[in-house]
């Protein structure tokens, strides 16, 4: 059933509406980690990064909402179910229990380096499909990539 009438041609809707759900369940999973983590989070830094973390987690759920409803507006169906996570997802997974705040630092760094790297491959993917859910992923991107940089710089003591 089609509700909502795409301006994109087939082909580009479906290449635009898979990069931005591999982008949604990212963003919805990027959500996820850094509350768990955040309620984890051990050590003598443990107050500065339990509050970074719910800073990634504002900015990831914000981020998801817009991609979804980007999906919304090309008549792309979004997927932001727990299973879809789970099977879409290439965030890196914690371990589970208490995690030590410098080691909480040195995975969001590997966390951000995973979830960038997908989110360029969508800018390249949706170039010629979509140039306004390209200019979407390129401002999650610089979001992302600035609070990569935050945690890089964190993670040099």
């Amino acid at each position: 059933m089609a509700v909502v009438k795409s301006p994109l041609s087939d082909d580009a809707r479906k290449i635009t509406g898979e990069a931005l759900q591999g982008a949604l369940v990212d963003l919805l999973d990027l959500s996820l980690v850094a509350k768990q983590t955040h309620w984890n989070v051990v050590g003598p830094r443990f107050r500065s990064i339990h509050l970074q973390l719910d800073e990634v987690v504002a900015s990831a759920r914000t981020f998801a909402d817009t991609v979804a409803e980007r999906a919304s507006a090309i008549g792309y169906n979004p997927d932001g179910r727990a299973a879809s996570i789970t099977a879409g997802s290439g965030v890196p997974q914690p371990d589970s229990g208490w995690i030590k705040d410098a080691d909480v630092v040195g995975y969001f760094v590997g966390v951000y380096g995973a979830v960038i790297e997908r989110m360029r491959e969508r800018i390249a993917a949706t170039e010629e499909a979509d140039p306004v859910s390209q200019d979407l992923f390129i401002t999650i991107a610089a979001d992302l990539e600035k609070m990569s940089w935050m945690f890089q710089a964190e993670n040099q003591g």
